[in-house]
């Protein structure tokens, strides 16, 4: 005895399997897109100088005489001090960490990347990446693994060349520039004596001066991102003077333990300090600060650190 499939049900049989074929392509793209590891750099096996003519890596090998404290480190190239400030009360309540840096030279403020690869979806949390470094002062990147765009230098080596947004560049000199990655290049920032780049945003003050328009401005908001506005967790580099920087990780989203900052008053804060240029990087539950193998700060209020794919730091 045959049985009869309706043309109905063989409609809906085909359909579903079209569907979980489609579904399961999409799956695959977005795990491949967001989640799966793709390294194009293995710091630990190549030679830098393929990537970028004339660039060599700076690899730190020896520890320096310094002194501490809980919120403090002194030596004879380099001075840190990390100040938290804590202002209003209950659900109005702010938490943000000020660390104010003075470099000998500008090459001791240097990039590192998670698992020491350069590619996308390569992740590690912030202390880890900073102690297989040997650093003691550490705040979380921008993120640039989560992108496949940007203009990426690390300690002088050109790894990304895709112009797309607003960028920050640091100079060799000491000195700290905000740029548009599209009326330049990779090798040109590189003869320009640019040491590191970041690739996020917005930038927050130039001369001295707040930035109109930053509060309607919006950075990636693609799939798996919060926008940059309203209150949020921050993460954020000025300077002063040459080789003085200021960094400000903010904490937020924590009712009752610190709301947030928003793009605006941030950039009070780093005005309010005497920072001549700022700029924004990653920032939400990547916000971190770390110092001497410890967090500083309390992302999400929750005491956990986020994976990320790179870290700006300075070493022992």
């Amino acid at each position: 005895m045959k049985l009869k499939i309706s043309k109905k049900r063989k409609w809906i049989t085909c359909s579903l399997a079209v569907f979980f074929i489609i579904a399961g392509v999409t799956a695959y793209k977005a795990a491949d897109r967001y989640l799966i590891e793709h390294v194009e750099v293995d710091l630990s096996t190549s030679n830098l100088t393929d990537i970028a003519v004339n660039s060599t890596r700076s690899i730190n090998t020896s520890s320096e005489t310094y002194t501490t404290t809980d919120m403090s480190y002194k030596s004879d190239n380099k001075a840190i001090t990390i100040q938290k400030v804590v202002t209003g009360s209950g659900s109005d309540q702010l938490v943000y960490f000020i660390s104010d840096i003075q470099l000998a030279d500008a090459t001791l403020l240097k990039s590192a990347f998670a698992k020491d690869k350069f590619g996308t979806n390569i992740i590690q949390v912030p202390t880890v990446i900073a102690s297989n470094n040997n650093a003691a002062f550490a705040i979380n990147g921008d993120y640039y693994g989560f992108r496949n765009d940007g203009i990426i230098i690390r300690n002088g080596v050109l790894y990304r060349n895709s112009p797309a947004r607003q960028g920050l560049a640091l100079y060799k000199d000491g000195s700290m520039k905000v740029y548009d990655e599209t009326s330049t290049s990779g090798e040109q920032l590189l003869a320009d004596s640019v040491w590191n780049t970041l690739s996020f945003g917005p930038a927050l003050l130039e001369n001295g001066n707040i930035i109109s328009g930053i509060n309607s401005v919006e950075v990636d908001t693609n799939f798996g991102n919060h926008s940059i506005q309203g209150e949020q967790p921050r993460t954020g580099i000025g300077i002063i003077d040459k080789n003085h920087f200021i960094f400000i990780v903010a904490d937020g989203r924590s009712r009752g333990y610190s709301k947030g900052v928003t793009i605006t008053e941030f950039a009070q804060i780093f005005k309010s300090l005497g920072c001549t240029i700022a700029y924004n990087i990653d920032g939400g539950g990547s916000s971190e600060m770390v110092f001497m193998d410890k967090v500083v700060n309390n992302p999400l209020g929750k005491g956990r650190e986020r994976g990320t794919s790179d870290i700006l730091y300075i070493s022992k």
